[in-house]
C-alpha cells in the first residue's frame, strides 16, 4: 500500500513537509486504541534466530533506524512498533538550534537517493533526554551526539561531553558524529590528532557515569584507506565499542540526476542507493583490518533484504535504514528480518 498509494502522494510534497506529515500522522494514529498493536502485527517480525548480542546489548533483531529521521526522540515507541531492533535518535546538540535554512532536504527519485543539509536541527539535549525518560517501549536507543554550529572545533569536546552527561541514563549506546558534511568544519575533527583528543575526553566522561554506555564513532564514506587505518588506531586507543559506517557522502559521482538539478540543489550529504557500494567497501576494509574484532553498524544504500545481507556479508554486525525506509516504506524492515531468519 505504501509504494502504490502513500508514496506517490507524499512525493508530491516537499521532502521535509512529507517527513513532518508522516511523523504527525503516525503520532496521532497510535493514540487510537489498538493501532500500536496493529502496527506490530503488520510489521514487527520476531524470531529467536534474529537476536544479536553486540557490545554487551541484546538486540531483538539486527535492523535499526539510522540517526536523522527521529532527531528529537519523538517517535521511539512508534518506530519500535514498526519492527526496528533499535532506533538511533539525533543528532542531538547541547543547545537547541534551527539548522540550516530551508529547503534543505531533496529527493533524487531517479537515483533513489536523498540530499540533505539539515545542519543538526534539534530541540537540544535537555528536551530530548526528558522525552526519552517518558518512553514506554523497550526498543534499544542509540544517542547520536554532535556539537552546536557556533561552537569552535577547539571546544567541540565540551559539547559532546555535555550530551553524554545529559543522556547517559536514557540511551543504550552513544554515537559520536564528526562526519556530517552539513556543519561547517565538523569533518576536520575526523583528522587523527583532533579526533583522538576529542574521543579521549568523551570516553572519560562516559566512563565516569554510573552506567557507562558503549561508545561508537560514525565515519564518512569519503575517507581514504590511510584515514580509515587512523580511525582504527584511534578506536583501539580510546576503547571504542564499535563504528558506524557510513554517514552521507559529498560525492556526486555516477548519479542519474542531471547536472542542472544537482546544481540547483547545491551542497549537502548524499544518501541512498548510490552510497551502497562505497559503504560496503568501507565496511569490508574495516572488518578485514580488524579481523572482525570491532563491531560495525552498516548503513548506506539498504533498499532491500539483499542489500542488508550484503552489508552483513561484508562484515557488518548490525544494519541501519534511512533513505531506503523513505523509498520502500515500513514493510522493508519486516522483509529484511524475514530474509535473515530464513538464512
Amino acid at each position: 500500500m505504501y509504494k502504490s498509494l502513500l508514496k506517490p502522494l507524499l512525493f508530491q510534497l516537499n521532502a521535509e513537509q512529507a517527513h513532518h506529515l508522516v511523523f504527525g500522522s503516525l503520532k496521532r494514529s497510535v493514540q487510537v486504541p489498538g493501532t500500536a498493536a496493529l502496527l506490530r502485527m503488520l510489521y514487527d517480525y520476531q524470531h529467536p534466530s534474529l537476536e544479536r548480542e553486540v557490545f554487551g546489548l541484546k538486540f531483538k533483531n539486527p535492523v535499526g533506524l539510522a540517526a536523522g529521521l527521529d532527531k528529537n526522540a519523538e517517535l521511539t515507541d512508534e518506530l519500535g512498533a514498526l519492527g526496528f531492533g533499535f532506533v538511533e535518535i539525533g543528532t542531538v546538540t547541547p543547545r537547541p538550534q534551527p539548522g540550516n535554512p530551508t529547503p534543505r532536504l531533496f529527493r533524487l527519485p531517479s537515483d533513489e537517493a536523498l540530499i540533505n543539509r539539515m545542519g543538526f536541527n534539534n530541540e537540544g539535549v535537555a528536551v530530548v533526554a526528558a522525552r526519552l525518560r517518558q518512553r514506554r517501549s523497550q526498543v534499544l536507543i542509540g544517542g547520536n551526539i554532535g556539537k552546536n554550529k557556533d561552537t569552535p572545533n577547539e571546544q567541540a569536546a565540551d559539547d559532546y561531553v555535555a550530551c553524554v552527561k545529559a543522556l547517559a541514563d536514557t540511551v543504550d549506546y552513544f554515537v559520536v558524529n564528526v562526519s556530517s558534511p552539513n556543519t561547517p568544519n565538523l569533518r576536520q575533527l575526523q583528522e587523527k590528532e583532533p579526533l583522538i583528543r576529542l574521543l579521549q575526553q568523551v570516553q572519560e566522561a562516559n566512563l565516569a557515569q554510573p552506567t557507562p554506555r558503549p561508545l561508537l564513532l560514525k565515519i564518512a564514506p569519503d575517507l581514504t584507506d590511510g584515514q580509515l587505518d587512523d580511525i582504527l588506531t584511534i578506536a583501539r586507543e580510546t576503547q571504542l565499542s564499535g563504528l558506524v559506517a557510513t554517514n552521507t557522502t559529498i560525492s556526486r559521482a555516477g548519479l542519474q540526476a542531471s547536472e542542472a538539478s544537482l546544481t540547483t540543489i547545491g551542497a549537502g550529504g548524499l544518501s541512498g542507493r548510490p552510497l551502497r557500494q562505497r559503504a560496503n567497501e568501507v565496511i569490508r576494509y574495516l572488518h578485514g583490518r580488524t579481523e572482525g574484532a570491532l563491531p560495525i553498524i552498516g548503513v548506506g544504500g539498504i533498499h532491500s533484504a539483499a542489500d542488508a545481507q550484503e552489508k552483513l556479508a561484508a562484515g557488518a554486525t548490525l544494519v541501519q535504514l534511512y533513505t531506503g525506509f523513505v523509498y520502500e516504506g515500513p514493510a522493508l524492515v519486516k522483509r529484511i528480518n524475514q530474509a535473515l531468519k530464513s538464512n
